[in-house]
């Protein structure tokens, strides 16, 4: 995966630099049909990938929900999980993320982060304002590379 989003880096770049200056009027709902697809034919337990290599940001509500599943005070649970990164955002002080068990399924899914929910954000409105956020993702997520191809195909870039 990273090999296939690494060689593909510099077109997806210009693809999506270039939805973001003229996003066609029916994008989003473009983006959702192509995400549904995508989704009905991957299942994210055969990769996890997202879990193991990058951390979700943890907004004050995920951790006063995960905690609270934890039955742990919202201070502990920062103090045991999470760090403050560079922009001043709560992030998982290790990779993988440690709720994710061995066989991928995710150990707090009911209560998982926002961030985590929405991952890759392809199904997000105004996509074509997160395009540096989606190219990062396709180097993480074959989901989300599948659909920035899927999209160059459908409008022929």
């Amino acid at each position: 995966m990273p090999k296939l989003a690494k060689d593909k880096h510099k077109v997806h770049q210009k693809f999506l630099k270039k939805l973001k200056q003229k996003p066609p009027k029916s994008l989003d709902q473009q983006m959702q049909v192509l995400h549904d697809e995508t989704f009905e034919e991957m299942n994210c337990l055969n990769c996890a990938n997202c879990c193991k290599t990058t951390g979700p940001l943890f907004t004050n509500k995920d951790i006063e929900r995960i905690a609270k599943h934890l039955k742990m005070k919202p201070s502990q649970f920062i103090e045991t999980y999470l760090r403050i990164d560079e922009d001043h955002d709560y992030v998982l002080q290790e990779l993988p993320c440690p709720f994710l068990a061995a066989d991928n399924y995710c150990l707090i899914y009911d209560v998982r982060p926002k961030a985590c929910a929405e991952f890759p954000h392809t199904d997000r409105k105004k996509f074509h304002q997160i395009n540096h956020l989606t190219l990062k993702n396709t180097a993480v997520c074959p989901a989300a590379y599948q659909i920035v191809e899927k999209m160059r195909e459908r409008l022929k870039h």
